[in-house]
């Protein structure tokens, strides 16, 4: 029988990866970002840093490693940009906004009815698809002219996705599977480019900002709905537990936290209480 192959060592590769290296780059990861990466992202994080590596016309992960050892270099943000994984889509898990719609939205409209407004935060946007869906949800619900106060906070620790998100421009590929009507409602197509913008309906509801989630949080209102979704995978259950406890004190009584289809919040927080598949709301 033939001998499997083996991949080819990390000492082998264009610029070796020692163990040191990948427990620095880890360590440094973990500790400015609450990001784990574990063994199994060895291959990853070699294949995004080296493409550093490249661009700095560096000669190995040596000298990667000293110049992000200071948070305060500018290759920091995109060593930060270079570990962060976004995998998205529009309407993505499209039960959350299926309940977003169909009951978060009526709650809101007579709980909030006094001064009309409503917040949500999508906590880890990535390139804005996202908060994008949050809003068309919205103004689906409201309609284009309402005189609701509607707002939405979309924060990423990727700068690169964040401008993206901002700029509210998708190649065809990223609303191929979409609806026809929805294209036809929500986006305007750039003849020249051949890509898609969101119309400014929808734009102008989103603050789009880089924030990393570990640092203080400079936002002073409450919100009603909390989407933050696929991100405290990435966390150990010490990092998770914090990060649930700032999300109650950041939503109003009674608010909705909503998060990814793997993740839990059991035996990490007793502040909320389950109300769907991975939707849940703030005891009051």
């Amino acid at each position: 029988m033939a001998n499997a192959v083996q991949p080819a060592s990390m000492e082998n590769r264009e610029f070796p990866m020692s163990d040191h290296n990948f427990n620095m780059i880890a360590q440094i990861a973990y500790q400015y970002t609450g990001i784990k990466l574990p063994e199994q992202k060895r291959q990853m994080i070699y294949s995004r840093i080296a493409r550093r590596i490249r661009a700095l016309s560096l000669t190995d992960f040596d000298q990667y490693c000293a110049l992000i050892s200071d948070s305060n270099n500018a290759e920091f943000n995109e060593f930060v940009n270079s570990i962060t994984t976004n995998l998205t889509s529009f309407f993505r898990e499209n039960h959350h906004f299926e309940y977003l719609e169909s009951t978060i939205i009526p709650e809101l409209k007579k709980s909030n009815a006094s001064h009309r407004k409503i917040r949500v935060w999508s906590a880890g946007c990535s390139t804005g698809e996202e908060p994008y869906s949050i809003a068309m949800t919205l103004l689906k619900s409201f309609g284009m002219k309402s005189m609701w106060d509607l707002k939405i906070l979309a924060t990423d620790l990727d700068s690169n996705v964040v401008e993206t998100g901002r700029a509210g421009i998708y190649k065809p590929d990223r609303v191929n599977d979409l609806d026809p009507n929805v294209i036809k409602k929500w986006f305007e197509l750039n003849e020249t480019t051949a890509n898609y913008e969101m119309v400014n309906e929808v734009r102008k509801l989103i603050r789009f900002n880089r924030l990393n989630l570990l640092d203080a949080w400079p936002i002073k209102n409450k919100f009603d709905v909390i989407f933050c979704r696929n991100v405290v995978i990435y966390f150990d259950k010490k990092t998770q537990k914090k990060l649930f406890d700032r999300y109650a004190n950041q939503l109003n009584d009674g608010g909705y936290l909503i998060i990814g289809h793997s993740e839990s919040l059991h035996k990490l927080t007793d502040r909320f209480e389950s109300i769907g598949k991975t939707v849940y709301r703030k005891m009051v």
